[in-house]
């Protein structure tokens, strides 16, 4: 399929408006940047705006123009959308986890929280250590301030001592001991999952104390619900 440079420029611009001409009203949150000197919210913007414009091409033989348009508009509109509400909850979940112990991860649309060993289970525990809930507290006013909007993913680790079966085990009941907390605490459950990992991809060695307590963690990652279109800042509009 051949797209003419006129319909490149055209959807760029689009692109470029759909990523940048939105007042964003995050701007004093500490919003990070995508190394380009561009939020995060206009790199999306401006992908999906390219993105849509192809799409948009291709679905409209009769019109290219007209269709690499209409396409680059509504994708850069929606990836925009869904950009401006990550970027706020990033910065806020920053915030609220400094000094906790708690890595806040940015990739893409998904925003992870890994949670180490050292404050979140005692050794062969599924118990939440009094360590950890001031981070599950922030996390879950964090859930709740943005309305729920997330898949919530939590994924349990353990370190490579002991019997394989029953870290497998052991790591699904923290999983499950921290999905647990932060239902209780208000958090939706409806696109929350749990899984256990075992001693699957370490992040440290595990020959070392401190490195076996980096891989005993809880990764929370908190990603866009599918089925549902992000149009404006904090506002969603979901489909059957």
């Amino acid at each position: 399929m051949f797209i003419s440079r006129r319909l490149i420029v055209a959807a760029s611009a689009v692109a470029l408006l759909a990523g940048c001409a939105t007042p964003n009203p995050y701007d004093n949150q500490g919003q990070a940047s995508s190394g380009t000197g561009l939020s995060k919210t206009a790199t999306y913007g401006g992908l999906g705006a390219l993105a849509g414009a192809v799409a948009g091409a291709a679905i409209d033989h009769n019109n290219r123009g007209k269709g690499a348009l209409i396409g680059a508009a509504v994708a850069g509109l929606g990836a925009a959308g869904y950009g401006y509400y990550a970027d706020k909850q990033e910065a806020a979940l920053r915030a609220s986890m400094a000094n906790t112990g708690v890595e806040v991860q940015r990739q893409g649309d998904n925003i992870t929280l890994v949670m180490p060993g050292n404050i979140t289970f005692a050794t062969s525990s599924a118990n939440i250590a009094p360590s950890f809930y001031q981070p599950l507290n922030n996390l879950a006013n964090s859930l709740k301030q943005f309305n729920n909007q997330n898949l919530i993913q939590i994924v349990g680790y353990t370190d490579s001592t002991g019997n394989y079966n029953y870290n497998m085990q052991l790591s699904q009941q923290r999983a499950q001991s921290v999905a647990t907390y932060l239902t209780s605490q208000g958090v939706s459950g409806q696109y929350l999952s749990v899984k256990g990992m075992g001693p699957a991809d370490p992040i440290a060695s595990n020959a070392t104390a401190d490195g076996r307590a980096q891989n005993r963690r809880v990764q929370v990652t908190l990603a866009p619900i599918p089925g549902m279109q992000y149009q404006q800042p904090g506002q969603v509009q979901q489909y059957p």
